[in-house]
């Protein structure tokens, strides 16, 4: 799948022709910090059109979180935002700030863990999102065993940092017919929208189920075979005798 993400730095989007050059899905800026107030001023309104054009739709939380404190206010804030909504691609912690890179390995495995387990939690399919470098340099093992990484290199070779991936960002200057700015791009491996509905993750729901049985007597033939198309049409199974 090919999938885009956006804030509000791109500003007003053409979303019609951002479906009908094949895009798939995007993932929207959410917000940023440990607030509601730093909400992406866009979010509301990416959200709603994303969803009006058919589009598979995520979100993601720009981290400035320098302990774990941090990081759990972060998600909580993230959680607030996106309150009632569904979404059919998961929820990512985007961590990528210098003073995030200088607390070292051990910390910023920590951090992750914290944001991406309180999101967890809540219900739903969270991951990770970064620059390649940076999960060599600043996870450790456990960040690609236990979450979904989405991780960014857009020099035209793929990842080095990690041999399992679900999405690569490879470009940050796409360009789509009515829309003058630049918008980044990324492939995606798995078939998210199937593994989180049937999982009942974010915010989508279990239906009920129900189990119909029915019986018509003293009919002919010829209204027999109708109502047996008709019940076979609905999937049912359908046993046929003579009185």
């Amino acid at each position: 799948m090919k999938i885009i993400d956006v804030s509000y730095h791109n500003g007003d989007i053409d979303w019609q022709k951002i479906k009908a050059s094949g895009i798939d899905g995007v993932i929207i800026r959410a917000g940023y910090g440990k607030y509601t107030y730093q909400k992406d001023r866009c979010f509301e309104k990416n959200y709603s059109n994303a969803k009006a054009n058919n589009l598979y739709v995520g979100a993601y939380w720009y981290s400035y979180a320098e302990n774990t404190t941090d990081a759990r206010s972060e998600a909580l804030a993230f959680l607030e935002v996106i309150k009632n909504k569904t979404f059919e691609l998961p929820l990512y912690f985007d961590i990528e700030e210098q003073k995030q890179v200088k607390l070292g390995k051990t910390a910023c495995t920590a951090i992750a863990k914290a944001f991406c387990e309180t999101i967890e939690n809540a219900g739903y399919f969270c991951g990770v999102y970064s620059y390649d470098s940076f999960f060599t340099t600043n996870f450790d093992s456990t960040i690609p065993e236990k979450y979904s990484l989405w991780i960014a290199r857009v020099d035209g070779k793929k990842p080095q940092s990690c041999n399992v991936y679900d999405m690569w960002q490879y470009s940050w200057k796409e360009k789509f017919p009515g829309n003058s700015c630049d918008f980044d791009i990324s492939e995606c491996y798995k078939n998210f929208p199937e593994i989180i509905k049937n999982a009942c993750l974010n915010g989508f729901k279990k239906f009920d189920t129900y189990k119909i049985t029915a019986e018509i007597n003293n009919i002919d033939i010829s209204k027999a075979d109708k109502i047996k198309a008709v019940c076979l049409g609905f999937g049912m199974t359908v046993k046929q005798a003579k009185e």
